[in-house]
């Protein structure tokens, strides 16, 4: 293997992070990264200075090309849009942190939807990926003036209507452990103690699996539909707790069978939003590592 060969597999943790963050697909992830793999050795490799910012800059472009070819296809999807989720290894120990740099939250990817792939690729290569303006705008052919104002606007169109809440993971973790707790035992007074009286439950079943079409809005409303989950499943029902893109997240059995992998954001006291993802064609992935089913309510 030559040096430069050798420097792709090295980055291509990197670039399946930038492509999965672009796309929120695995499988389109690994298709752009194969695409660029392509692309490297078709190219004078011995003219790029930089491999790796060559590799990165194809990758981010590949990436906003399949985005911009997607989204027309997200306009016709069944339902709520959510991403596929990624099991974690675990919660970051400060040795793996930069490691598991890149890692982008299930919350944050479905906000990332509201920019255009331009901005949304800058704004993750700026904020996540520490990709320098001039890089960025190389990367989107734009000047470093104008990468820089396209990131300051991405940052404040995600903040619009999206209060920030300055979270720890360790207090995040005890609320996801609490909720996870009252789901398991049907605690109805604890869940709606515990959602606040604005909350959100936004689910995806891609028209596989029953979901809302628009968000359940009302804490006592979202805590009153896990509770009636809890009423109709009884002990077949199992909560059981894994890090999902780098946060502790909820994952609900029925029958021993994955029916849902829900991810919670949190003000510090109370959940505000709970994404749902049901769609079994975005849990396939983490119920084949796990080694588990995939439930079907079709055959329950």
């Amino acid at each position: 293997m030559n040096d430069a060969n050798a420097t792709f597999y090295r980055l291509r943790p990197r670039l399946q992070a930038i492509a999965y963050s672009m796309l929120g697909s695995v499988a389109d992830a690994e298709d752009v990264v194969q695409d660029v793999w392509l692309r490297w050795h078709g190219t004078d490799q011995a003219a790029v200075n930089n491999v790796e910012a060559w590799l990165v800059t194809a990758t981010t472009r590949v990436a906003i090309d399949r985005l911009r070819s997607l989204k027309a296809r997200r306009e016709h999807y069944v339902g709520l849009w959510l991403p596929e989720p990624i099991l974690s290894d675990g919660p970051a120990t400060p040795e793996q942190i930069h490691e598991r740099h890149g890692e982008v939250s299930v919350a944050l990817l479905s906000m990332l939807e509201r920019l255009s792939p331009e901005a949304r690729a800058a704004f993750l290569l700026h904020e996540i990926f520490d990709v320098g303006y001039a890089d960025i705008a190389e990367t989107i052919d734009k000047n470093e003036a104008a990468a820089r104002q396209i990131v300051h606007r991405a940052k404040t169109q995600l903040r619009e209507g999206e209060p920030k809440y300055a979270v720890s993971p360790e207090a995040h973790g005890r609320i996801v452990e609490r909720f996870a707790q009252a789901l398991s035992l049907g605690q109805f007074k604890l869940l709606k103690a515990m959602l606040a009286d604005q909350a959100e439950l936004i689910g995806d079943g891609g028209g596989r699996e029953t979901s809302f079409p628009r968000p359940l809005l009302g804490g006592q409303r979202i805590a009153q539909l896990f509770y009636a989950s809890n009423l109709r499943y009884k002990s077949a029902l199992r909560i059981d707790l894994a890090s999902i893109n780098g946060e502790l997240s909820v994952l609900r059995y029925i029958h021993d069978a994955l029916e849902s992998v829900q991810t919670v954001e949190t003000d510090g006291d109370r959940i505000v939003r709970v994404l749902v993802q049901r769609n079994p064609d975005k849990l396939a992935r983490i119920a084949s590592e796990l080694g588990v089913p995939l439930f079907s309510s079709a055959r329950a």
